[in-house]
């Protein structure tokens, strides 16, 4: 298969194992766009406003979520907290609590109750990997801990390495992995250690994160060698790398209003998440990155569907389900906005052409 020619792809639906659902009247507009991107199977980060720290409040959200986009399969997970004790842990796995997210205080959205001493969850770490739940890693440090000339995530990388080296079967995640250095540390660990990747890390870098609201995140896109890094990594097919959007809403006045570098962080892929990843890819195969046959429907298949639902430890997708994308010079619009008009959330790579997708079912 030609990426950049061919006309039509059938792949099983997508995992997206990183996802931003948000709340309330914003939560109803985004969450049925999960399947008008082609994903399934949808693991829900806890970062709202106050923090997920209950499994009764996890299973309340969890309800909220399928009521508003059936045919979803939402994962859920804990906001790592003072109160996520080795017992809580114990009520979250029999209640089917996926995993617990942890992210290092103050460093992204809705973060500020987030993590400022990790020895002081190592015992709880251990009850995770006793009842073999995922830790979810924001793997970033704070500016003012970062060495000069040192990216936030690089700096982390040595937390990543030690926690692994303590609890070597504790299933754990690196969050969004934006650098080369990332995925290397990745690599180096063993099988229990695997790393997401989302679209907008595949053609975002810095230069359009420091000047475009809507392509301003965290972790911040970074050098053109690191993206092209992300892409050759899925052509490689390994399977400690696999699809997590990690896409954000906002609501679209709170980005364009925004003084410059002050706009919220977050990427909005939702409803096109299976095609810009193929657009990046497509991209890359542009710029010589990759081959144009270094793309196949198993490589995508493997990165958008089966790599993260093997990690997690869930069935494969349903064999009589599938995603059909067809180039039919659809673009994608502004903006995804209620019936009223009272909720707009803009979309990244507005204008852009991309596939049509269509579920197909036999």
């Amino acid at each position: 298969m030609h990426l950049k020619t061919v006309q039509r792809i059938e792949l099983p639906p997508a995992a997206d194992m990183h996802v931003h659902m948000r709340q309330g009247d914003l939560m109803k507009l985004v969450a049925p766009t999960v399947r008008q991107g082609g994903v399934d199977t949808a693991y829900v980060m806890p970062n709202l406003v106050p923090p997920l720290t209950t499994v009764d409040r996890v299973l309340e959200y969890k309800k909220d979520l399928e009521a508003a986009a059936p045919g979803v399969n939402f994962l859920m997970s804990l906001f790592l907290h003072a109160s996520i004790t080795p017992e809580v842990i114990a009520l979250a796995s029999a209640a089917g609590i996926t995993g617990v997210k942890l992210y290092p205080q103050g460093v992204t959205t809705n973060s500020d109750a987030g993590v400022a001493d990790l020895k002081a969850f190592y015992d709880t770490f251990a009850a995770m990997e006793k009842h073999d739940m995922i830790l979810n890693i924001h793997g970033e440090v704070l500016e003012s801990l970062a060495p000069p000339g040192m990216t936030l995530e690089e700096a982390f990388l040595p937390t990543l390495k030690s926690l692994h080296e303590r609890f070597p079967d504790l299933r754990i995640i690196l969050e969004h992995t934006s650098t080369a250095a990332a995925v290397e540390a990745v690599k180096a660990c063993g099988p229990s250690v695997a790393a997401t990747i989302t679209a907008h890390h595949l053609y975002l870098t810095e230069t359009e994160a420091c000047c475009n609201p809507h392509a301003f995140c965290k972790p911040i896109p970074k050098k053109p060698t690191d993206r092209d890094v992300l892409i050759r990594t899925i052509a490689e097919g390994n399977p400690k790398f696999f699809f997590g959007s990690d896409s954000a809403p906002h609501l679209l006045h709170t980005k364009n209003d925004a003084a410059p570098g002050k706009a919220p962080a977050g990427v909005f892929t939702q409803p096109f998440a299976t095609q810009l990843v193929l657009l990046a890819l497509e991209e890359g195969i542009e710029r010589g990155v990759i081959a144009e046959d270094a793309v196949s429907e198993e490589i995508l298949a493997n990165f958008l569907s089966r790599h993260g639902r093997r990690f997690y430890k869930l069935p494969e997708a349903t064999p009589t389900k599938k995603i059909v994308l067809e180039r039919q010079g659809a673009a994608i619009p502004e903006s995804v906005r209620s019936a009223d008009g009272s909720v707009e959330v803009g979309n990244s790579r507005a204008g852009d052409k991309v596939f049509t997708l269509r579920w197909k079912e036999a």
